[in-house]
């Protein structure tokens, strides 16, 4: 029993541990693609050079970003059939058909417009080229639209019965389904959080290259200001109005999954006027929170938007039906103390901006270089929350984790396990190293793309002694 017990956890952070990887790639490919649609856009309509470069520096980034989130993506349908093949079978007449839906529709625009992007632009019409660059970001938005109806599903089933037979969830209502009662609060929370990732990870570019050129007594680029300009702008309107969604997202969580709310806050007794846990530990054996900083009231206010309302408890529920409170306590504060950071460095540029001195302080270019990698963070930490939070249901309320999982062996689940961190480090490690090299290079003013030739002319270019030099960019 012990190691039947052992395997479900191995077989559960096996899971978390490659969607954990695989999450960061789409969210950027998520940004960036709609990064580059209005680059692209802003060239056409205004003719200025800089969007072009800019266009052209990115796209290379979004190359590496997208065909990591590819690979890293399709570990996961193959552990749905290995470790999770009980839930594939009664889930999958719903969550199978979400997830072919995803593939018929968004994979197959992406991949039939994404070559033309990368590599057509001197090869078809600026308006066609336009034209494959938004068929590409729709695709990922199409993408992350059916990922999510899918996994909102799980969080709040609807639309289904259950065949009394084989236990299977049968769809009865299509609608009902994907949109589920979480399903609209969750997908604009998660865009969001794409596009706020993306603008820190932009803007700490750009300041990484200002703080460069200053250490070099010179000044920045115009493609890297505008840049960073773009980012600052993106994160002031976007920070604000995630904090908002989320807000909306946790009123429709403490509406149909209330015990995942008393976990996140880590309160034990159901109460009115209640106070807001700023730190503490979570007990789930004493069932109390040790060490709690309170401050009175602002729990009911936060969570109900009433000082008079009432905040559940976990003793509200059965022992076995409460998610591990220590986790998603500290996930969820991790997530708003970013959030909160974020918003307060857009509104930190706004004041710069006013005072022109955007490009001038750095002090405030170091703080953005730290913040590269805090949207990431801050959406790491809400995937866990609301995967953690829904435990011990794979299905909200009807099927458990423990019995969704194979009759997997402990010694095969531990050797997999130990073999996919190896190769994940090494392989997005990699990936990884190339992407900041990349971006460690400023943009240039007249940024060009190699153009793609066929293997062998690019081998007798640089190898056969009669060549001089590399063949002509079609690009430049």
């Amino acid at each position: 029993m012990q190691t039947a017990a052992l395997a479900l956890i191995l077989a559960r952070f096996q899971f978390a541990f490659t969607v954990g990887v695989h999450i960061i790639f789409p969210a950027f490919s998520i940004g960036l693609a709609a990064y580059l649609a209005v680059l692209e856009g802003l060239w056409l309509k205004t003719g200025r050079q800089v969007f072009l470069d800019l266009y052209r520096y990115w796209i290379k980034a979004f190359s590496i970003v997208f065909s990591m989130g590819v690979v890293s993506g399709l570990v996961m349908s193959y552990e749905f059939g290995t470790n999770w093949s009980v839930f594939s079978r009664k889930a999958g007449p719903i969550t199978g058909v979400l997830l072919s839906y995803e593939v018929m529709t968004a994979f197959f625009l992406e991949a039939g417009f994404l070559g033309v992007m990368l590599f057509g632009m001197s090869k078809v019409g600026r308006g066609l080229h336009f034209a494959a660059t938004c068929c590409v970001s729709v695709g990922t938005l199409i993408s992350m639209t059916w990922i999510l109806a899918s996994n909102s599903w799980m969080q709040t089933p609807r639309g289904y019965t259950i065949d009394p037979a084989t236990g299977r969830f049968m769809p009865d209502d299509w609608l009902a389904i994907i949109f589920n009662p979480s399903f609209p609060f969750r997908l604009v929370h998660m865009g969001l959080a794409a596009f706020l990732s993306v603008a820190f990870a932009v803007g700490a570019t750009g300041a990484w290259h200002m703080l460069k050129a200053r250490r070099a007594g010179a000044i920045a680029s115009e493609p890297v200001r505008v840049m960073f300009s773009m980012a600052m702008w993106m994160a002031a309107i976007v920070a604000p109005l995630q904090i908002l969604a989320g807000d909306a997202h946790g009123l429709n969580t403490l509406k149909y999954q209330p015990v995942k709310i008393a976990a996140m806050e880590g309160d034990w007794e159901t109460e009115g006027r209640a106070s807001e846990l700023l730190f503490g530990i979570p007990n789930m054996k004493t069932e109390r929170t040790d060490y709690a900083v309170k401050v009175p009231l602002l729990g009911s206010l936060i969570l109900t938007h009433s000082l008079d309302g009432k905040v559940p408890g976990m003793k509200d529920f059965p022992r076995d039906q409460r998610p591990p409170s220590p986790i998603i306590f500290f996930s969820f504060r991790i997530m708003v103390a970013l959030a909160m950071l974020m918003a307060l460095v857009g509104f930190w540029s706004l004041w710069l901006r006013r005072t022109s001195a955007l490009f001038t302080s750095p002090v405030f270019h170091r703080v953005a270089l730290c913040m590269a990698p805090a949207g990431f963070i801050a959406l790491l930490c809400g995937w866990i929350t609301t995967e953690v939070g829904r435990q011990p249901w794979t299905v909200y309320g009807l099927l458990r984790t423990a019995e969704s999982v194979s009759p997997i062996v402990l010694s095969s689940m531990a050797m997999t396990l130990a073999a996919f961190v190896v190769v994940y480090v090494i392989v997005f490690g990699s990936g990884l190293v190339i992407l900041l090299r990349l971006l460690g290079r400023a943009p240039e003013e007249g940024e060009h793309i190699p153009s793609p030739a066929h293997p062998a002319d690019v081998l007798a270019t640089h190898t056969h002694p009669g060549i001089a030099g590399p063949i002509p960019d079609e690009g430049a």
